[in-house]
């Protein structure tokens, strides 16, 4: 099908399939059936998953269940030991001499119970630590506790100067979900009573955890620390008591749903570029956000962009509070959209000086920013401590009470494992060679809609486009790998795509989870995923995708890895493709997706986990949906853009974060690809031989809360960032769409933001710390 029959045939889809039910099917899925003293179905379904790539597939464990390897969940036994044996068996990625490996990947199940721990739980690369989703497991710290944190997503080396596991940039792949963590027997001047240390970057998540802490006055408690990263999606999150509920410093990262209740500092925000908060819930603190600012006069990253939404504060005294006063200019732009505040007698105050910025009360925050607010086509900024533009929120992205909607990651806790089906069961193989995609095409077609579709671990190898039917609810098993093989793959001219979800004009549920889209190359006429469902009528965020992610190359088994395709362009490029097109929402699809990274690589996370490659994508996401459309994640070095909307209508997008590639302008682009006009692909010129991170063409009512834009290279080469001038234009939004920005952060991009390719907000008048950072702009 050639890319302008390909166009026609989803505009020329006029009618709506509402979803059915597989062949075997006699009803519905329906409720769940587990009965209430039942475990989570994790513990008792059948574990067969393999780790294609492995040295030994056959042999290695994905599926491990702590009590197999000693521990008792008895409040009494130190189980540290324990649960560190089941995530290190099996020569797996840690120690600080392997900096990352998809090779070795696990999913470490706690059923319930009350684990004691001494020492800190190493997350290993590649992690996934799960909880009984029903009754969530304890572990508890000792009072004796020695280490920083129960649970350590990147170990500092002992002696070695500051060495830790993983570089922090890189640390990919890891979720923790479904405990509550409990500190409150450690003394509470330890700093030890930690539950997190979460140095973490994309691909990664806390889900469904409450952490306990000391509520004394002198605590030193703390749910997170976080000093380092690139990150990143936390979620559903309770913190209770502690110094502070979360001590974070990082480039970006999403939160969403998250509740501090009795913390002396609710969230302490201590250098990041841009990070958007959603949802957050602060009772009876001293302060709710303290916010470390000041860097620029010091020459320090302090806290460059914070973008608030929908928070509700009560009986805490100051809402916000930053270090320093800004006196009158940008040092760490500030957004709170939507805030109810009941007994909060400053929205917004000084540490320093004491003074209140914006007073508080029992009220409501509309739309309120400091930073640097841009209007229409001018280039002149005006530093604003006040109200700026509130977006206009189609009621179609709200839920009932107003705010924008979320969705929590789907467990499916109350199902039993016979309303699971297995796709190994089933014909599947998942050995990263075998055609599966008969295999899975009846699978979908005999059990959508009355089962589950559990993805054993493995790497599933399809020839030809696979469609999941509206309808289909998708589990995978520590990130279960779906690969698009093969000559249907291969033609730019001939786009196709590797998995449909949902077929063009069908209507119904769609649930995937833990599974990763990838392709095998060369493959530059595949469109990875093709988003066409819609959400049944009158179940919001009923199409969706979590803890899911587009990953190409630069992993075993992919074919796009240095020794094929190095850094210096040696590879050539028809060996080298590795898409078409990432991800594309289709005209009338909905789609609601959280925590997804759509990620062309960079370097290779096998072999010594740092080699460069030069591999190409050609598009990152394009939108064409008429919404709604949630967007939580992130998209990175595709050829033409990251996003585009294109006709697209009724997105909330945040945080979005990209990174141009790294070998532009060589080739400059499109090339290796061809701009097409008929899928918004947009237009370069010498001036802008880089990718566009964002693109806006004839859409309506899109709200940025939150991005991060960043151009890092010329030619796999730095030396670009010390003038701040590895690019010139980087957002290009046309002179009708209606369109509003918030918390946009850019680095070493000369214009920040452009209309019809002028460049209009030049990075200068904005320096943010390292990045450069808009509080506002909109149309009018």
């Amino acid at each position: 099908m050639n890319l302008r029959i390909y166009c026609s045939f989803l505009l020329g889809v006029l009618t709506t399939t509402v979803w059915g039910l597989g062949s075997s099917c006699s009803a519905p899925l329906g409720a769940g059936t587990a009965a209430a003293s039942d475990p989570f179905w994790m513990q008792n379904i059948k574990h067969q998953g393999t780790s294609a790539f492995n040295a030994n597939p056959s042999s290695y464990q994905v599926f491990r269940n702590v009590k197999d390897f000693g521990a008792k969940g008895d409040g009494v036994t130190d189980d540290t030991a324990a649960i560190n044996a089941a995530i290190t068996a099996g020569s797996r990625c840690g120690l600080g001499t392997c900096p990352s490996s998809t090779l070795t990947p696990a999913v470490v199940f706690f059923p319930q119970g009350t684990y004691v721990v001494s020492a800190p739980i190493i997350a290993y690369y590649y992690t996934q630590l799960i909880g009984d989703a029903r009754v969530p497991p304890t572990l508890l710290a000792t009072s004796n506790f020695n280490g920083i944190a129960v649970i350590d997503a990147d170990p500092y080396i002992p002696g070695g100067n500051g060495a830790q596991f993983y570089v922090n940039q890189n640390n990919f792949f890891r979720s923790v979900r479904n405990f509550v963590i409990d500190v409150r027997q450690v003394p509470a001047t330890s700093s030890e009573g930690t539950g997190f240390h979460w140095q973490a970057s994309q691909s990664t998540s806390l889900i469904n955890i409450v952490i306990q802490m000391s509520t004394a006055s002198n605590t030193a408690h703390q749910g997170i620390f976080m000093e380092n990263g690139s990150g990143g999606f936390l979620g559903d999150l309770v913190f209770n008591g502690g110094k502070f509920g979360m001590w974070v410093g990082n480039q970006q990262f999403t939160v969403r749903n998250v509740t501090v209740n009795n913390a002396q500092s609710g969230i302490f925000s201590v250098w990041n570029w841009g990070w958007t908060y959603q949802g957050v819930t602060i009772n009876n603190c001293q302060v709710g956000f303290d916010v470390s600012t000041g860097g620029l006069a010091t020459g320090t990253q302090t806290s460059g962009a914070l973008a608030i939404i929908d928070a509700t504060i009560t009986n805490t005294p100051i809402f916000v509070r930053t270090a320093v006063a800004s006196n009158g200019k940008l040092d760490g732009s500030l957004v709170i959209n939507n805030a109810k505040l009941s007994n909060v007698p400053v929205a917004v105050g000084v540490e320093s000086t004491g003074a209140t910025v914006l007073a508080g009360g029992t009220t409501t925050i509309t739309s309120w920013g400091q930073g640097n607010v841009y209007h229409g086509s001018s280039g002149s900024g005006t530093f604003t401590q006040g109200s700026i533009v509130a977006a206009n929120k189609p009621s179609v992205l709200l839920d009932s009470s107003g705010k924008i909607f979320g969705r929590t990651h789907p467990q499916y806790a109350d199902f039993s494992p016979s309303q699971f089906i297995s796709v190994k069961d089933n014909g599947a193989k998942g050995d990263g060679k075998t055609d599966d995609t008969a295999a899975i095409t009846a699978v979908f077609n005999k059990f959508a809609g009355c089962k589950i579709i559990f993805f054993d671990a493995g790497t599933y190898v399809v020839t030809s486009t696979i469609t999941i039917p509206a309808g289909t609810q998708i589990v995978g098993e520590g990130w279960s790998v779906i690969a698009g093989k093969g000559s249907a793959f291969q033609s730019q001219s001939n786009p196709t795509p590797v998995v449909r979800v949902g077929a063009p004009g069908s209507q119904g549920i769609m649930e995937i989870t833990d599974l990763i889209f990838t392709t095998i190359g060369p493959a530059a006429g595949a469109i990875v995923v093709e988003w066409n469902v819609k959400q049944p009528s009158g179940q919001t965020g009923g199409t969706g995708m979590w803890d899911s992610h587009i990953r190409l190359g630069g992993a075993a088994g992919t074919n796009l890895e240095p020794s094929t395709c190095p850094r210096d362009g040696s590879g050539g490029t028809t060996n080298c493709f590795a898409a078409f097109m990432a991800l594309h929402l289709t005209s009338s699809s909905t789609a609601y997706l959280e925590g997804t990274w759509v990620w062309l690589a960079d370097h290779d996370l096998d072999g010594d986990g740092s080699t460069q490659v030069q591999i190409y994508s050609g598009r990152g996401i394009l939108s064409e949906s008429a919404g709604p459309v949630w967007m939580i994640g992130t998209a990175e070095h595709h050829v033409l853009y990251q996003y585009n909307l294109f006709n697209a209508k009724n997105h909330y997008i945040g945080l979005m974060q990209t990174e141009t590639p790294y070998f532009q302008p060589s080739p400059v682009p499109p090339a290796p690809f061809t701009s097409n006009a008929t899928i918004g692909d947009p237009t370069f010129s010498p001036t802008m031989p880089a990718a566009w991170a964002l693109q806006v063409q004839s859409s309506t009512d899109i709200i940025i809360f939150g991005a991060g834009f960043y151009s890092f290279f010329q030619n796999f080469d730095q030396t670009c960032l010390n003038t701040n001038s590895c690019q010139t234009q980087i957002v290009n939004i046309d002179s009708t769409s209606s369109v509003t920005v918030y918390s946009l952060s850019t680095v070493a991009t000369t214009f920040q933001f452009s209309i019809n390719q002028n460049g209009i907000i030049n990075q200068s008048g904005n320096v943010d710390g390292f990045a450069s950072t808009v509080t506002a702009w909109s149309r009018n």
